[in-house]
């Protein structure tokens, strides 16, 4: 497996963009009950069950009163790496959701593709959400003391495309001539026979009133290959 670019945490003064969307997240889904029970016993964390996303097992991790004691922070975690390969690497783009019970829109952050690895399986967004904001009722995040979170997790598959392009000098110049009667008479597009040069086919395409950025300012000239 190669080498990945790890993204860094989230530092502490850094605040989540986030979006509003109508349709759910694709993976996982949470609906935390008597959320104020979490306030009243300082119950710091709490870890989901598992969830399969890319062919992987995750869980998300909730940190309710971090160091950033202002936000809500989600962490998403590898649940199972014990079947992988040593030096296992797993990149994926990921998304935290939050439900409008008023609106009936999900609140969603930015995705970040995180690279997870043997020693950093766990990656997170420290200031998710405000709590100023998430307990506000007429935000609409917690309705009759329940708040509904989410998640996506795309895992990216590395199946790009190489092209390789090899330029050589070329030593050997060909010309063609081309004799035009009555180039005003032209049509919009005139083509020329085809002819030879180098071993390939060419045509020449002429807009005598121009083409594209040049219609009526320049006459437009192209070389085509058959």
């Amino acid at each position: 497996m190669g080498n990945c670019l790890c993204v860094k945490p989230a530092t502490k003064d850094e605040v989540t963009t986030l979006n509003t969307r109508e349709a759910p997240p694709a993976h996982f889904m949470i609906k935390i009950e008597s959320f104020s029970v979490l306030e009243k016993y300082g119950i710091k964390k709490y870890e989901t069950k598992e969830f399969f996303a890319g062919d992987y097992k995750w869980r998300l991790i909730f940190k309710f009163n971090g160091k950033d004691s202002d936000y809500i922070s989600v962490n998403l975690a590898m649940a199972d790496t014990t079947s992988l390969p040593t030096n296992w690497e797993v990149n994926a783009l990921f998304s935290v959701f939050l439900f409008n019970q008023i609106s009936g829109n999900y609140l969603s952050s930015t995705g970040r593709t995180l690279c997870f690895q043997a020693t950093k399986s766990e990656w997170g967004i420290s200031k998710f959400i405000s709590r100023k904001v998430l307990f506000d009722p007429s935000n609409g995040y917690i309705i009759d003391d329940s708040c509904v979170f989410g998640a996506e997790v795309f895992v990216v598959k590395r199946e790009a495309v190489i092209e390789r392009v090899l330029l050589t000098n070329v030593n050997t110049y060909y010309n063609h001539a081309l004799e035009i009667s009555g180039f005003s008479q032209l049509p919009q597009r005139w083509v020329s026979e085809e002819f030879d040069a180098g071993g390939q086919k060419w045509k020449i395409l002429l807009y005598p009133k121009g083409n594209a950025e040049g219609t009526r300012s320049h006459v437009s000239i192209y070389l085509y290959y058959l």
